[in-house]
This record gives C-alpha cells, structure tokens and sequence, in this order.
C-alpha cells in the first residue's frame, strides 16, 4: 500500500490507495458518482490518469484491489495468475502497457498470449488512460475463437445472439420470433431465450421446443434458457435438452452472492453442462453475461469503481472456458450509466478488457427508456464495437424487447453492420443459411422459395395477417 501523488500545474494531487487512483482515473459516468467514487473535477481526473500511468504493472498483484481475505473473487485472480505469460511484460508500467499495445510489435498471437498473466486491475487501469480510438484498435487486433456447433470468432465473422423472448412464455410466440430470425440469417451465437418464469418446468419447454426446432431443420446452432443456474443443473438432472448453461456473474464475491452463485456452483454447473457432450464441433459449454453497475446496485462493490469491478467480472468468466461472454451494457439503467457517450464508452471498455483477459466477448448495444440515449447512440455503439472485432451482437425482434421492457438491436441492425463491414454469420451456419435459400449465391439475404420448410413453418405460426 502507498500513496500515488501528482504535480498538476500548481496543484499537487495525491490517492491514498491503488484502488482511489483507479476511481478518479474512470471516465466520468453515473454510478461513480453515485457512488462517491468520482473524481472530483475534471484536473483531477486528469492528474489520476498521469499518475496511473506511472503505475508498474507488478503493483497489482501486491496491491488488489479487495483484499485476499475478504473475496473469493480476488483469490481467484491471484492464485490463477500466470507469471510465464506475464513475463514479457511484467517490467512495464501501466503507461508503457498502453505504448505497447498500441505498437505495431504488438500484433494478435503476442497479444493474446499474455492473457493468462493479466488480471482484471491491470486491463481496467490501461483502458482508463485510453481514448476510444485505443480501445478499438487494439481490441480488433485480438481474435478469440470458440465452438460448440458452431464456431465463433473466426476471422470475418460476426455471431448475433436470437432472442425470442415473450412476456408469457408463450410457445408460439417464441418459435414465431425464432423462425423471424433464423429468416434474417441470426441465431448463430445462440438462440438465447430469457424465460418470464425461472422455474424448471418452463425451462424445459423453452429447452425442448428450440431443440425440436433445431433438428427439424438440422440447424447447426445452439441454444440457451436464461434462467438461474440452479434451474439448469436441475433441467440437466431432468435429461432436458440443455446446450448452454447461462448465469449472470459480477466481480465480486459478495455482489456474486446476490446473483445466488459462488465460484463453487459455478463449477458445479460447468461439469453438469460438460456431462451431457451435446457440442459436436467445440466443446465450450457456458454464456456469462455481465453489466457495469451489477456491484454497486447490490451494495457489493466495496470501494472499487464499476468498471473495475466489471473488469473483475472477466475473471469469473475466464475460470470456465465460456462460449460467450456478453456485456449488457446498457442495460442496468441510467443510475449507473447515464447517457449514449458513457453507455459507448462503457461497451468499448468492456469489450477490450474482455478481449485482453481471452474472452470471446459480445455486447448487447441497448439502453433502457428512462436513458439519456436513442437508437442513432446505438448505431454509433453497434458500428464501433463491430470494427473492433465484437464476436456476437443480439438480434431482438424489432430490437424492442417486449418481455424485458428495453430497447437492444434487431435482425436488420445486425445485417447492416454485416453488409457494412464484409463479415458473415457463423461458417457451420453460413453454409446451413445458403442451403435453406436464405442467403443467395452472393451471400446476401434472399427470400426462400416457396417450398421451404422453414418458411412454410413461418407462415403456419404467424398466421394469415404476418
């Protein structure tokens, strides 16, 4: 422990602990403020980020940023750490990281070999001194790649996750938005279904009906009921057809225990999930999803600033080789990030520090009604986050989701950005998409011959008036 000082002009700023630095070192956002955790002026926040900057990497790991003792979370970080990957880098400062990354040495294999070695304070405190230019570049330069049925992550792509989601769990409904997408070539991430009612008889309905629909038409994807993880262990003992295994996580033990889970359910889950060998070309069984402010809104965040604490989320993640790792950025609402600049800039932290710590990282670009923040701030996201190279984006019917009750990105606005930026769905599901007549010969959305049966099973669940 020691204090972190700072000549400013005249003024000479000080922080008490690692852990005040990396606060007033934060973009100004909400949820610091409310917090308390803020900087207290803009000159200070500047004087933060000199100092930060000043930081060695080695500190970190002397100095975490909850105690040892205190957090399961934290003993998680430093009893995995990987001096071996931390090496090439372990003499620099937080400012040369940042210098270095950003160099034309530092290219995708180097980048992504360090990852063991890194922990979540040190990713947090580089991306703080940062532009939003630095967090897209070098996020673009790292490619994460993950498979169950699919790959994710391969070079070119960009996976969007289906979710059908239905304020009542009603079959129809869900299949009627499945089938929407799949038409609009989504689904390829996962067919990611948030359940109205977290009990296991829903659960294994939701389950069942993706997976009859999956093998109707021999879709190579995988599919997702959002529910707690207990409910899926308990599906799973049930010999229900669960692909994926879903939990909200956050970065700290206590702010864990809100979400009902610890480290050792988690692992629980993770070798139920690894029972039931339903990948057939990876065997990456898990999706986490997580959301700058998790720590705060439980009262669980102990002094450490969200995005920090999102950071430490990343952790969590990493011990249990997911499939996807998903920021739902603007999701928690406007106490915690308030507007469409923190909202972008939030999603571009997460998802370089995602990326940095080896995550195959996606982001749902939304925000809630009572936000500062429109769907021209979400074109913006969406657009910045696919040049950095973001695995996976949502595809949410009219990107309104009607369950939820907030405003995400659709079918159409994943195709823009495909179109946009030359990438294409996932390969497996690419090929399924050209030999369903959705996709022509250019690799465009086309409209399928009459006689698809996929198209036909669309018109039967809408109905005369879809």
């Amino acid at each position: 422990m020691g204090t972190y000082s700072v000549n400013l002009g005249p003024n000479r700023y000080s922080f008490p602990d690692l852990r005040r630095l990396l606060a007033c070192a934060s973009p100004p956002r909400s949820g610091d403020e409310l917090a308390g955790l803020a900087a207290e002026s803009a000159e200070q926040r500047v004087a933060a980020r000199l100092a930060l900057a000043e930081v060695p990497l080695q500190r970190f790991l002397e100095e975490p940023a909850i105690a040892y003792e205190q957090d399961e979370v934290t003993r998680l970080i430093l009893d995995g750490h990987d001096e071996a990957a931390f090496a090439p880098v372990a003499s620099m400062t937080v400012g040369g990281f940042r210098d270095w990354l950003l160099s034309y040495a530092a290219d995708g294999a180097s980048i992504a070999a360090l990852a063991p070695g890194l922990t979540p304070e040190m990713v947090a405190a580089v991306s703080k001194i940062m532009r939003n230019q630095d967090l897209i570049l070098v996020a673009s330069k790292i490619r994460v790649t993950t498979a169950f049925r699919n790959t994710i992550g391969a070079p070119g792509t960009l996976s969007v996750r289906l979710q059908p989601n239905h304020p009542t769990d009603d079959p129809r409904g869900i299949a009627a938005s499945i089938l929407d997408g799949l038409l609009h070539g989504a689904g390829d991430a996962t067919v990611g279904v948030n359940p109205a009612t977290d009990n296991v008889h829903a659960y294994v309905a939701i389950a069942s009906l993706i997976d009859e629909l999956r093998q109707s038409y021999s879709i190579p994807l995988q599919s997702c009921v959002l529910a707690h993880v207990t409910t899926a262990i308990e599906a799973i003992n049930r010999d229900a057809p669960v692909d994926l295994v879903f939990q909200s996580i956050a970065g700290t033990e206590s702010a864990n225990s809100a979400f009902g889970v610890n480290l050792a359910l988690l692992e629980e889950a993770h070798d139920a999930a690894q029972s039931l060998a339903r990948g057939t070309v990876g065997g990456n069984r898990m999706y986490f999803e997580t959301g700058q402010g998790s720590a705060l809104s439980a009262d669980a965040h102990h002094g450490v600033d969200q995005q920090t604490c999102e950071a430490r989320a990343y952790a969590v993640a990493r011990a249990y080789d997911p499939l996807l790792v998903n920021t739902v950025v603007g999701f928690i609402g406007p106490e915690y990030l308030v507007d469409g600049k923190q909202i972008t800039r939030a999603g571009l932290e997460d998802h370089f520090c995602g990326k940095l710590m080896g995550l195959p990282m996606g982001c749902d670009v939304c925000y809630t009604n009572h936000a500062e923040a429109d769907q021209d701030d979400m074109d913006g996201l969406l657009t910045l986050l696919a040049t950095a190279g973001c695995q996976f984006v949502m595809g949410v019917p009219g990107a309104d989701d009607i369950m939820l009750g907030y405003q995400s990105t659709s079918f159409h606005d994943a195709n823009y950005v495909r179109r946009l930026l030359g990438k294409q769905p996932a390969p497996e599901f690419a090929d399924w998409l050209r030999a369903m007549g959705i996709y022509d010969r250019s690799d465009q959305l086309a409209m399928p011959a009459a006689g698809n049966g996929l198209l036909a099973r669309a018109s039967e669940l809408i109905g005369d008036e879809g």
